[in-house]
């Protein structure tokens, strides 16, 4: 794939994204929500951070099994079901993301929900890559 992170410089700074994605490739995988499910379908991690680290290395397994990497992603979508924890932590999380994914960040949101599928869960990651 070949990826054109876009950061126009009338927009605050990124952290942890970028603003736009351009991706030209010739496949795109559409990547399902992840949760922190271990093999057995249990929610594992008791914090935030493990959550996050399980639900990205989720995500990360279905891409690879794909054919993809994560500097292959464009976009992902954090559902988060506490924003104010989430913000708490994103200085971890985003070492996190970058131990596992790299500094090639895709287009990013971070969404507050009510609740996830499993009641335990804390955090779900969804998203599409393109490759090529």
């Amino acid at each position: 794939m070949s990826a054109e992170r876009i950061n126009p410089p009338e927009l605050s700074p990124p952290a942890g994204f970028s603003h736009a994605v351009v991706a030209t490739g010739t496949r795109v995988v559409f990547l399902a929500g992840q949760t922190a499910l271990d093999t057995y379908g249990k929610v594992v991690g008791d914090t935030l951070a493990e959550q996050f680290e399980r639900a990205l290395a989720n995500l990360l397994t279905a891409l690879t099994a794909a054919g993809g990497t994560p500097a292959d992603l464009a976009r992902v979508t954090v559902y988060a079901t506490d924003i104010a924890t989430y913000r708490t932590h994103a200085p971890e999380l985003g070492r996190i993301w970058c131990r596992l994914a790299g500094r090639d960040y895709p287009a990013m949101a971070v969404v507050e929900v009510v609740r996830l599928w499993d009641d335990q869960a804390m955090v779900e990651l969804d998203g599409f890559a393109v490759l090529p």
